[in-house]
């Protein structure tokens, strides 16, 4: 769609519209955002969540809110190269960068879509498990189906598939928003892990890798800049500028509500085990056994609505981010359903081995951190560009801030790269 297409309905409106004029405006540009914080509340943040608030409270809750905070600076430069070039970050690394650099980001990137795929199919299989006791293996191919059925919206246009994502994310929020009001947690504690940043021990550093990790997504920073590359069309600097602008009120409010989500998965965990003595719930599926009798059946319900519907839509937005990587990178395309065979095999295969699925949930999201950095630096360099960009070009303070992160994302690898040695 092209921005002057546009004009005549909603941009023109005078400023003193009303406020249903003014959300007439905004609707339109109001969607990648949301497709994209998907990969913000999977299954992998559940996991961690559940280990971070039974083992430290709400110690860890600033992590979260530092992490969202990142996530929407990067999230808003992902869609700023769609915008400003009609490139994906992808496809920009495939014209600028030496082939053999190309390959090494495509395998990289690849391999964060196997690991975020692993925890969202293993999530909702385990969600499938808890709620209606499946084994894993039904619970497995019943996700692989409703993913196939959420992707194949694509075909009758990308809002409609947009419209049934943002439905999916309203539905987690809604659960862990019962699960506050069951927990009732003490928000002068909550307040201040909030505010003040502390670590323990090195337990609470692998912790808050993994909450990194499960936070700024790499696949998530090539699907937002895929997203927003041929949504709505800008043809001069002004228009692109104001595309921009609405874009960022969606990303406001896509990754407002999934930071939310985050902190209250990590606050129920606190309240229902860290506050009663339970400091070990290493599993998801001992978190859903031990919350009926500490707040009530309809507790374990609500978790495991929120665990399936997590599991499910993030698989989806997973298994299409992985396939504009492909087509990004080495510019070829394979069917969706070949694409979601490939992928669902790992998690298959950690089904039938046995390995434990939490576990593996956790250390999915902690490989997630290590492929950061491959998606971080080109974005960064990028969006400096004058040429590139052009009018959209980064201001020096938000290069300056989103290299702080990248780096501080960086040494944190290094420093979990040294103890694991040690």
């Amino acid at each position: 769609m092209s921005f002057a297409d546009l004009q005549p309905a909603v941009v023109d409106k005078p400023l003193s519209a009303t406020l249903r004029s003014r959300l007439l405006r905004l609707l339109p540009f109001l969607g990648p955002a949301f497709v994209a914080s998907i990969a913000y509340i999977d299954p992998g943040n559940i996991a961690m969540a559940v280990q971070a608030g039974s083992r430290f409270g709400t110690m860890l809750i600033w992590v979260v809110i530092a992490s969202n905070a990142a996530a929407m600076l990067i999230q808003s430069l992902a869609a700023k190269i769609g915008i400003a070039t009609g490139h994906s970050l992808a496809e920009l690394c495939r014209e600028y960068f030496p082939v053999p650099v190309v390959w090494v980001m495509w395998v990289v990137g690849e391999l964060a879509a196997v690991a975020t795929d692993l925890a969202e199919f293993i999530g909702a299989a385990i969600g499938f498990q808890l709620l209606f006791g499946l084994p894993l293996l039904y619970g497995g191919l019943l996700t692989a189906l409703a993913t196939w059925l959420i992707i194949s919206l694509e075909h009758r246009g990308v809002r409609s598939l947009e419209a049934v994502i943002g439905g999916l994310l309203a539905v987690v929020a809604g659960c862990y928003l019962v699960e506050l009001v069951f927990g009732q947690p003490d928000w002068a504690d909550v307040t201040f892990h909030a505010l003040v940043p502390k670590l323990a021990d090195s337990e609470s550093l692998l912790l808050a890798a993994g909450i990194l990790g499960a936070t700024v997504m790499p696949h998530a920073i090539f699907l937002h800049s895929a997203l927003t590359q041929y949504r709505i069309v800008g043809h001069t600097d002004a228009e692109r500028q104001t595309i921009y602008r609405y874009e960022l009120v969606d990303i406001t409010i896509a990754l407002s509500i999934a930071g939310l989500v985050n902190a209250a998965m990590l606050i129920m965990a606190a309240t229902a085990f860290y506050r009663h003595g339970l400091h070990n719930i290493a599993t998801i599926e001992d978190a859903y056994q031990s919350l009926a009798p500490l707040l009530g059946s309809a507790a374990s319900v609500v978790f495991g609505i929120a665990l399936l519907t997590a599991g499910i839509s993030s698989s989806a937005v997973g298994t299409l981010a992985g396939q504009l990587l492909m087509q990004g990178f080495i510019h070829r395309e394979i069917p969706l359903w070949l694409r979601r065979v490939v992928t669902i095999l790992p998690a298959l295969l950690v089904i039938a081995l046995g390995i434990d699925p939490t576990n593996a949930l956790v250390l999915s999201q902690v490989a997630l951190s290590f492929a950061l950095p491959f998606a971080l630096v080109p974005l960064v360099w990028f969006t400096s560009q004058a040429p590139l960009m052009k009018g959209l070009r980064n201001h020096w303070l938000t290069t300056v801030a989103a290299s702080l992160i990248t780096v501080a994302i960086i040494a944190l690898n290094v420093a979990l790269i040294v103890q694991e040695f040690s």
